[in-house]
């Protein structure tokens, strides 16, 4: 996570990188920031672990029944093997015009002075949700939530909202609810299963669990 001492955030404030007023004051540490980060995913060590495997190897049984939600903005989960992968905080590897919204594919650096594609002015941005700034997809999301007979979520704290929130909505449309992750979440009640330790450990187990109840 990215409030972890050993995290990718740890010399750096979250109001300094991560909310549009950061970007408004100090657009090319913001730049900076982000541009590190892609350059960082893209390093031949950066790769899938074997909870992202698990998922993909969940969504190969069970195909497009299986909606994988993250609040992750790496490309993982799409290099272990998902295909059907909504990022609701936006995509490193990514660029979004600040006035049309169009989004782009983007490897490289990019800054103030960067021409958009779309419209060949200096308008481009990270494509990443900031703090204060609404979540993508999120209808698709709830329509998935309210059709859910199982809901899973891996490694996550349960105190950023809405994300926070899906646990709830899902039960409530009659979804059985499984927690995996290091520790009790701040919504661990609302969880009929709850399995604790280290994604690489419990997402296989997990994944091996339910396609031996599926079949």
């Amino acid at each position: 996570t990215f409030r972890d001492n050993d995290g990718l955030w740890e010399n750096h404030r979250i109001e300094e990188v991560a909310t549009p007023e950061a970007f408004h004051a100090n657009p090319d540490l913001v730049y900076r920031f982000y541009n590190a980060r892609r350059t960082q995913l893209q390093q031949a060590s950066v790769k899938p672990n074997a909870g992202h495997k698990a998922l993909s190897k969940l969504e190969a049984h069970i195909g497009k029944n299986l909606l994988l939600v993250t609040q992750n903005v790496d490309d993982l989960h799409e290099r272990g093997g998902s295909q059907n992968v909504v990022h609701m905080h936006g995509e490193l590897k990514s660029a979004r015009c600040g006035d049309s919204g169009k989004r782009f594919e983007w490897l490289d650096d990019f800054d103030g002075t960067t021409p958009c594609p779309c419209c060949g002015r200096n308008t481009l941005r990270p494509d990443i949700v900031w703090f204060g700034e609404m979540p993508m997809h999120m209808d698709r999301i709830y329509d998935a939530l309210a059709m859910a007979d199982i809901f899973i979520s891996i490694g996550t704290s349960g105190n950023v909202y809405p994300a926070a929130g899906f646990v709830q909505v899902a039960k409530e449309a009659g979804a059985f609810t499984i927690e995996a992750n290091l520790a009790f979440g701040a919504t661990n009640a609302l969880f009929d299963e709850s399995r604790q330790g280290l994604a690489t450990e419990v997402v296989p187990k997990l994944v091996d669990d339910l396609i031996a109840q599926f079949s």
